[in-house]
């Protein structure tokens, strides 16, 4: 038996991968509605697109009932935003959500507060090391994000890092790289419990961003894909388009030369952070002058048109 399929109650072993700025509910809707696990990125449902936290779920759940997930951003920060998450949850587990997704920190806390409830976590790792915090957390699960993902990408090919994992007593999920059939089944028989996929689900009907964006993955080959600290102050994978090459891979000024310094990197990543989501905001609203602003991971090489979610979903898992 497929452990991730049991954990999730979901039809095909697909997550769609929280994505800020494209995570709309109509996307996360459409996604478990085909029979893949749509996230929920609390971030981009308020910031972005505007939604009291529990009515942008409400809202979702009207347009699908099937299970969902959700994802969270546990890096250390303020008391204050640690508070708030913990009130995302509640809402959450209220409505039935019972899947996790926890990013950049230690899962602990939300392992505490899911397991009661009959829920699951999973965590993203890029090596061993976050594997076994993970793990010593407790985790059901481990989403294995590898060089060629987009966003925050890992340093390891799929291979190698089920390799490194694949003795792990937990289920493992492949994130990056997959947008066909053939990158789908080779990870399958790899012994990968599931898929994880943000960029090829970026490239379709249901994805409300703008259509210079969507163009922009189809046509794209890996080699146009690059890894910017300009954007959040670590590595971040996006399309080289002019409006990145002008902007720059690398912080210049005085912001680069807070990043190397620890007690001030934190600051910087901060500054930036707040920079790109202005940037993102700009960019979904189609003004030009931040059109070109698009992350995306390798996996453009297999995205050749736009298609609906239900197409990209019997298309990977094939006959």
């Amino acid at each position: 038996m497929n452990q991730f399929l049991d954990d999730s109650c979901v039809k095909y072993p697909i997550i769609c991968g929280p994505m800020y700025p494209c995570s709309n509910p109509e996307l996360v809707a459409a996604v478990s509605e085909a029979g893949g696990l749509g996230v929920i990125q609390p971030i981009s449902l308020t910031y972005v697109h505007g939604y009291d936290f529990e009515e942008g779920l409400i809202y979702i759940k009207s347009l699908t009932n099937k299970p969902l997930g959700m994802n969270l951003l546990i890096e250390k920060s303020s008391l204050k935003y640690k508070e708030r998450m913990q009130g995302w949850i509640a809402i959450a587990l209220k409505h039935g959500v019972r899947f996790f997704i926890t990013s950049l920190g230690k899962p602990d806390w939300v392992v505490e507060m899911v397991h009661p409830y009959g829920g699951k976590v999973y965590h993203d790792v890029t090596n061993a090391h976050w594997a076994k915090i993970a793990m010593d957390c407790h985790v059901d699960g481990l989403i294995c994000v590898n060089a060629s993902a987009g966003g925050h990408a890992g340093e390891m090919q799929a291979r190698e890092l089920y390799e490194l994992l694949k003795n792990t007593p937990l289920p493992l999920v492949c994130a990056g790289g997959i947008s066909d059939h053939q990158g789908y089944k080779e990870v399958m028989e790899m012994g990968y419990s599931a898929v994880q996929m943000g960029t090829a689900f970026i490239a379709t009907d249901e994805c409300k961003v703008p259509q210079s964006y969507k163009e922009a993955i189809i046509t794209a080959r890996k080699e146009d894909i690059v890894r910017s600290t300009n954007l959040t102050g670590v590595e971040v994978s996006v399309i080289n388009t002019p409006y990145i090459k002008a902007m720059g891979l690398h912080p210049k000024g005085i912001l680069a030369w807070m990043l190397r310094q620890p007690r001030l990197k934190k600051i910087a990543r901060f500054v930036l952070m707040l920079r790109s989501l202005k940037k993102l905001k700009k960019m979904l609203k189609g003004t030009s002058e931040h059109e070109g602003f698009f992350q995306a991971g390798k996996s453009v090489e297999g995205i050749t048109k736009i298609r609906s979610v239900s197409e990209v979903i019997r298309e990977l898992v094939g006959p």
